[in-house]
């Protein structure tokens, strides 16, 4: 029912949706940082000044949060809520009132709706709002919400009620297909609850359901809490790297980027040791995932999460992860044997590669072959020349300007959130989006995209136009800068930037598949496609220039930063089909044959090839088995149906109009209203096998030979 939900980069290693007021676009937004010599366009000055609004007065009247009235001080999160607790219940009595029909699916998104525009908001603003009465208001609005959405997962009338709907054969039949694609979601929504069971089996659902849950949250606690040790076990010099907490030091992660091999290995040996607790209560959430896979009349969790996306089902991923393993095999081979011997050169008494080595030597490779100190590409990209370019590409591409817009007091929850009016040439405004860019204390820091509001046609033809935060974790400007970004960080704006537009053009009938309300195979679609943008000399040659001196960033530096992606490539693809399938296994048949850590150990040395260090865990740190659990392959399949798209479509000319407005139309437009396969197929314009899938995974690690060339010159 409720399908509320964030969107972040997936990323390697041990580690992510739904009002405000329409306001006049300001499309004069004036000023320039201390020493920036060059001219913006209003988007890029907006994000290159500190902005000129409101300082958060915790005293003075305010506005709501988002432009939503009740919203002006913590309390309102309790009206808000029981206005939506209170029109559901008058939903709920009306569509069981009623005889089926397409009004039942209206009825339906409209309590889905009510709902989400409560608990998405509240699920944001428990995380980032910076005051704690707002953080402990929005808290308790997620757990009445809750409480709600599994009263109504467990009740039989509402249930029957969409029923009848789907067992009249001439009734689905008569609906377009978005509809009927919508009633069945609702009805899968039901019946993964358990449902559809007799009342002793329902319960047992339930239970599951609120067991799975507790221990999810306790995993992910265990997953990035600490390890201690007695500091005299070692060394001096390799303690003194760590933080110290009296007689003990603190691992508080793996240190994967320190340049001395035994910190690392000592980080990797401490934080992944094994802790008792960690492993059983991995053991029995993964139990009670299956447990509740069968109940409800799948054979195995990884069938149950895999329904509607684009895979399908685990033996299309497994074959999927295999022939990629296959493919990657030799290049991951010679990846490894380039670090080996990396190793070797800078520390030749031990010149052993193991699983904490990777990350730091294949930096040390890049850095020396291609030279891309981020110090040197940072001037070239300011905030706002980004803001700027991502201007140019949308306005070109889809016919979109984005255009700062002055908040009113009260509605954002830091003052230096930026408001973006997103609007399209000939449509107007299509939605709002709150870019929440810098660092401040006690704000997670993690790239998200937050739905605030979902868009959906309203009875009265009027459209909900969408609303959506961006968070990012910049540095503030300094008094002689702008605030400056590494090609990393340039990388993950254009990502985070891919799901938000996902958003505004998601122009869906329903919110309940409004834009990133999609399979997770295919939400990280739209923001993966707009890495490769980020990565196309042509597009950065349209925006980034030197904050102080105006001057485009040289073509060659743009060439190194782009193959040097590609070193060591092979080996980070492999690490995550290594990760992929370790999911998928864990998701398969119960009872697992093996203990967690033996599955472990038989995969990486199957799917890896580095070895297995006895006593570790690394499962027990792996965060993704709560979010992506049977699904952490879909970085992957995402990233291989991006590939497709950008080749097929934007490779000859990035800022095709024609090929935009496609991508809009067969992609963007349906959210999660169309099967996501369908959607590929309209975009591609042929069904692609898994061969292709893999080969334009791998076929992204070679090198660009005349890039090479020119570089060489």
């Amino acid at each position: 029912m409720l399908c509320a939900r964030r969107l972040g980069s997936l990323g390697a290693g041990v580690a992510a949706l739904r009002p405000g007021r329409a306001g006049r676009c300001s499309h004069g937004a004036r000023g320039r940082a201390r020493g920036v010599s060059t001219s913006w366009s209003p988007v890029g000055a907006a994000f290159n000044v500190k902005p000129q609004g409101h300082r958060l007065d915790l005293f003075g009247e305010r506005g709501g949060l988002f432009g939503v009235p009740e919203l002006c001080a913590p309390e309102g999160f309790r009206i808000a809520q029981e206005e939506a607790l209170r029109k559901t219940e008058q939903l709920v009595e009306r569509v069981c009132s009623i005889p089926p029909g397409m009004q039942t699916v209206l009825i339906f998104d409209e309590l889905s709706d009510a709902l989400c525009r409560v608990a998405d908001l509240a699920d944001f603003v428990k995380i980032a709002h910076p005051e704690p009465s707002f953080r402990m208001a929005a808290e308790e609005a997620c757990r009445s919400i809750g409480t709600m959405v599994e009263k109504l997962n467990t009740n039989v009338e509402l249930y029957q009620s969409l029923q009848k709907l789907l067992a009249d054969k001439k009734l689905v039949e008569s609906l377009d297909a978005e509809t009927r694609r919508v009633a069945e979601l609702f009805m899968f929504d039901f019946e993964i609850s358990g449902i559809h069971l007799d009342e002793e089996k329902r319960r047992r659902a339930v239970d599951l359901n609120v067991e799975i849950l507790d221990l999810s949250s306790t995993f992910l606690m265990g997953a990035n809490f600490p390890n201690k040790i007695e500091k005299r076990l070692l060394p001096e010099h390799i303690s003194r790297s760590f933080a110290r907490d009296g007689e003990h030091v603190v691992i508080d992660g793996l240190h994967a980027e320190a340049p001395d091999d035994l910190v690392r290995e000592a980080a990797y040996k401490i934080f992944l040791y094994p802790n008792v607790g960690q492993l059983k209560c991995l053991e029995q959430l993964l139990s009670s995932r299956d447990l509740l896979a069968k109940l409800v009349g799948y054979s195995t969790f990884s069938h149950r999460a895999l329904q509607g996306t684009i895979a399908q089902n685990p033996e299309t991923v497994m074959q999927f992860l295999e022939k990629l393993s296959d493919k990657l095999s030799q290049r991951t081979i010679k990846d490894f044997e380039m670090m080996r011997g990396m190793k070797m050169k800078l520390n030749p008494q031990n010149s052993e590669l193991m699983p904490w080595d990777p990350p730091y030597y294949s930096g040390v490779i890049r850095a020396e072959r291609y030279n891309i100190e981020p110090s040197l590409y940072c001037p070239f990209f300011s905030l706002g020349a980004c803001m700027e370019g991502l201007n140019i590409l949308f306005n070109k591409l889809l016919g979109i300007s984005l255009y700062a817009e002055q908040p009113a007091k009260g509605e954002v929850w830091s003052e230096d959130v930026r408001k973006l009016a997103v609007v399209h040439d000939s449509e107007g405004l299509l939605g709002y989006i709150y870019c929440d860019f810098f660092q401040r204390a006690g704000k997670p820091h993690q790239d998200c995209h937050f739905t605030i509001r979902g868009g959906r046609l309203k009875a009265d033809g009027d459209y909900q136009l969408p609303v959506v935060v961006l968070m990012l974790s910049l540095p503030h400007s300094s008094r002689n800068s702008p605030t400056l970004l590494t090609p990393g960080m340039m990388e993950n704006l254009f990502h985070e930037m891919g799901h938000a537009m996902h958003s505004m053009l998601g122009r869906t009938r329903y919110q309940h598949v409004t834009g990133t309300r999609c399979p997770t195979d295919f939400a990280e679609v739209p923001s993966i496609l707009m890495e490769y943008f980020s990565s196309d000399y042509r597009v950065i040659n349209q925006f980034a220039r030197h904050y102080q001196t105006g001057q485009r960033l040289p073509r060659h530096m743009v060439s190194r930063l782009c193959e040097s992606k590609k070193v060591c490539a092979a080996a980070d693809m492999q690490l995550q089909v290594f990760y992929a399938t370790l999911d998928q296994i864990y998701h398969g048949r119960h009872p697992l044959r093996k203990s967690t850590t033996d599955i472990l150990k038989e995969t990486q040395e199957q799917f890896y090839g580095l070895p297995y260090v006895p006593n570790t865990a690394w499962q027990l740190r792996f965060s993704h088995l709560v979010g992506y659990g049977a699904k952490y392959y879909s970085y992957l399949m995402s990233r291989a149906v991006a590939s497709m798209v950008w080749k097929e479509c934007f490779l000859q000319d990035p800022f095709n109009r024609a090929a935009g407005e496609r991508y809009r139309r067969e992609m963007l437009a349906h959210g999660g209203g169309k099967e996501p396969m369908l959607m590929v197929q309209g975009m591609l314009q042929k069904c692609p096998s898994i061969d292709d899938f893999v080969g334009a995974l791998v076929s992204d690690l070679d090198l660009d030979f005349e890039t090479f060339l020119m570089d060489s010159e």
